[in-house]
């Protein structure tokens, strides 16, 4: 049996932790878009979460990197994490902050064994459609000129950006905004990819699987056929060996024949005195 190391037993270990905090600084973030009017306690709240959860993500790169047996090849193989964690220290933003919790939790997603590719696509449309509503919601909504002004509207907004449908009905109109939805399309059309490209590589191997049981039932038939050919063989020398006397074998009668009745008579009148 393999022996894990240190850091993937680490892994293993912090993944669940992680995903649930993960969902905290999800809620966390939503929560002051969603409801604007609310106290500035809550919103402490909710940014002590998010910069929580961040600070337990640097933890983990920090971590990971101090058991990796390489440190130099941990950095150049994973450049993302070490991106998502110098990002919020560059402009302590909202946004920031977001994009680096959603590529770190990217990472560690991938880095499940069990997680199966359509679980993690399905939840990356998810988190994607979430995050990047709320995201052009925070940005446009106090915009002059805006037409994302509900939760509804950026939520319609975000659908169209992803599959590239662009009804034009509502746009983003600041910079930051069209940003968004440059990342939402770039995201969209890499998303229809991968189940596109699931979708073919699963019809493909369903028919080289087919593919391979046909060519086996193909060299079973032809097997069988050769064996009943040398069976046959056999039978018919066995047939002609039986019926060719072998050479010096005087020839009797057939077998099953009784003698004839005149020999018997003659036999016993010699033996009388």
């Amino acid at each position: 049996m393999k022996t894990q190391t240190a850091q993937v037993q680490w892994e293993q270990r912090t993944q669940g932790l992680l995903l649930g905090l993960a969902v905290a600084f999800a809620v966390a973030y939503a929560v002051p878009i969603v409801a604007p009017d609310a106290t500035g306690v809550v919103r402490r709240i909710c940014l002590v979460t998010e910069w929580v959860v961040w600070g337990a993500f640097a933890l983990d790169y920090v971590v990971r990197l101090s058991l990796s047996p390489s440190k130099r090849l941990f950095i150049r193989s994973h450049p993302l994490d070490l991106l998502a964690v110098l990002l919020p220290l560059l402009r302590p933003l909202q946004l920031l902050r977001l994009v680096s919790t959603l590529l770190l939790v990217g990472r560690r997603a991938r880095m499940a064994p069990q997680i199966q590719l359509t679980t993690y696509v399905g939840g990356a449309v998810i988190g994607l459609l979430m995050f990047g509503s709320l995201a052009v919601l925070e940005v446009e909504r106090g915009a002059p000129g805006g037409n994302i002004k509900t939760l509804g509207d950026a939520v319609w907004w975000s659908f169209t950006t992803m599959t590239t449908v662009g009804y034009g009905d509502h746009s983003p109109t600041t910079g930051l905004g069209r940003v968004l939805a440059v990342g939402l399309m770039l995201s969209g059309i890499a998303l229809l990819g991968v189940v596109t490209a699931n979708i073919a590589a699963w019809f493909i191997s369903r028919f080289e699987r087919d593919d391979v049981e046909e060519r086996r039932q193909t060299a079973a038939i032809a097997l069988l056929t050769e064996e009943v050919r040398a069976l046959r063989a056999q039978v018919a020398e066995l047939a002609s060996g039986a019926a060719v006397p072998a050479p010096g074998t005087p020839e009797g009668p057939p077998v099953g024949t009784a003698p004839a009745p005149q020999a018997s008579c003659a036999a016993r009148q010699i033996d009388m005195p």
